[in-house]
């Protein structure tokens, strides 16, 4: 039996993110919303497809190549820990892991700084996945891990639709 790897961009055999789709991420420019939130990519295009495939695909290894790109596009000045928004647990037990924690963690091992589960979904949260607008600005909500005094902590989450996770986080 012989394993392949696959773009997560495009599908095709080769690397987890192939020179063309690479290429296509660097041309891409990142966005900052009106409440601050910055996102390294628009979420169209080879973008949505290689966050799809982290997602959806089990395309794990497209993390550290898009943490790598997020990075070097938000510059976020110092950072003591880096953290996440996580994913409701139904999700990351189907998919056997939280995506928006490979990303975190692949951005902080980048920055050379520690990664901390300081997030949890308050029980009954719901996927956002297939909600509407509406429906997103409602959720989901989060109970926090008590910290030690003021940390500079970069929060992560894999895609900004109308940025009321992060906002809740």
């Amino acid at each position: 039996m012989l394993f392949a790897t696959l773009c997560a961009g495009c599908n095709q055999p080769g690397a987890s993110l192939c020179n063309r789709c690479r290429f296509s991420l660097a041309s891409a420019s990142s966005q900052v919303s009106d409440s601050g939130i910055m996102a390294a990519l628009p979420f169209e295009g080879v973008a949505r497809q290689v966050v799809h495939g982290l997602k959806y695909r089990n395309r794990r290894l497209v993390a550290r190549q898009l943490a790598r790109l997020m990075v070097r596009r938000v510059r976020v000045g110092r950072v003591d820990v880096v953290t996440w928004a996580p994913t409701s647990g139904q999700r990351a037990r189907g998919r056997g892991y939280d995506q928006a924690e490979l990303l975190a963690r692949a951005v902080a091992a980048e920055l050379g700084v520690p990664c901390r589960r300081l997030l949890y979904r308050s029980h009954g949260g719901t996927a956002q996945t297939g909600h509407s607008r509406a429906e997103r600005l409602h959720g989901p909500s989060f109970r926090a891990r008590g910290g030690r005094g003021h940390l500079r902590v970069l929060l992560i989450d894999d895609v900004v639709t109308t940025g009321a996770t992060l906002i809740a986080a």
